[in-house]
């Protein structure tokens, strides 16, 4: 039998996305009561990592621990990966040993070739087209604080990357409606735009999409690997931050949302992101929730 893989929200029907938030909050509140749960006992989850992170390493190390398992960092510099082993070959030898595998590298294309090989499921902890996993702790933290998101409004301003895509696709599997403001020469890929076409609108004004939202969104103007283009992509998105004025065209009750890293003053002002509206600290600790669900679901 194929293993279920997750290298995008695609991978789920909108039922199994809801069960899983559901479950999140289900296992974030057991948490903190103290209640021990250790379905993965004996499991372990290989981590490959060929871009840096802070919170997916230790959302699904810290996840895989509490879930009774445990995790194994493999980076290029210290395994066969980063010396040309072709990825195929990479996928039979881990997949033989560990139970899942958790990737975070740049083409999308590598997790699909290493899922193809793969004998365990893989999880996407990031691709240059999609970050389905940071999706799942968004969702999570919306649903905690605001309720069932089918039908709400969702602001995106700044770059149409990877983080925007999954944005993209949630809005289409689960019913709301994504309002993207980016620069012309910045908007989300053309594929992403065709798939979820009936569940967006694209725009280049920040705030005409942040009127009327539930939710706004934003990223750093530069990812990893642009920061060749940071001065370019600064003078770009010079009128992108989400300041006080752009959060005051929100509802009053709008939450803002960042997947962090952020730099204050750029996309985002400090008086936002320390603001009463801003949940990104939430955000960041619900990744660890919302991926003990997943990997509980997948292993």
């Amino acid at each position: 039998m194929s293993s279920q893989h997750f290298l995008s929200l695609n991978d789920l029907d909108a039922n199994t996305i809801r069960n899983l938030v559901d479950r999140a909050i289900e296992l974030k509140a057991m948490l903190n009561q103290g209640v021990e749960h250790t379905p993965l006992k004996h499991k372990t989850l290989a981590m490959i990592f060929s871009k840096s992170s802070t919170r997916t390493r230790v959302s699904f190390e810290v996840g895989m621990r509490q879930l009774g398992g445990g995790a194994i960092n493999l980076t290029p510099n210290d395994t066969q990966i980063g010396r040309g082993e072709p990825i195929e070959d990479t996928a039979r030898v881990i997949s033989s040993m560990a139970d899942g595998v958790m990737i975070r590298t740049d083409a999308h294309s590598k997790v699909e070739l290493f899922a193809e090989y793969s004998k365990v499921p893989v999880i996407n902890g990031l691709t240059d087209d999609v970050h389905p996993c940071q999706l799942l702790a968004d969702l999570m933290t919306w649903q905690e604080l605001r309720g069932d998101f089918k039908g709400g409004r969702v602001a995106w301003i700044g770059d149409g990357n990877n983080v925007c895509h999954s944005w993209m696709n949630a809005a289409r599997l689960l019913d709301f409606k994504l309002i993207i403001a980016t620069p012309p020469e910045f908007a989300p890929a053309p594929e992403f735009i065709t798939l979820n076409q009936n569940a967006i609108e694209l725009n280049h004004d920040p705030r005409a999409a942040a009127e009327h939202a539930d939710v706004v969104v934003t990223d750093t103007w530069a990812s990893m690997g642009q920061e060749s283009e940071k001065a370019q992509r600064e003078a770009a998105f010079k009128d992108y931050c989400v300041d006080d004025e752009v959060m005051g065209l929100a509802k009053a009750d709008a939450l803002f949302m960042h997947c962090l890293p952020a730099y204050r003053e750029m996309e985002v002002t400090t008086s936002v992101i320390e603001g009463a509206q801003s949940v990104v600290f939430q955000e960041a600790e619900n990744r660890l929730h919302a991926q003990k669900a997943l990997l509980e679901y997948l292993l």
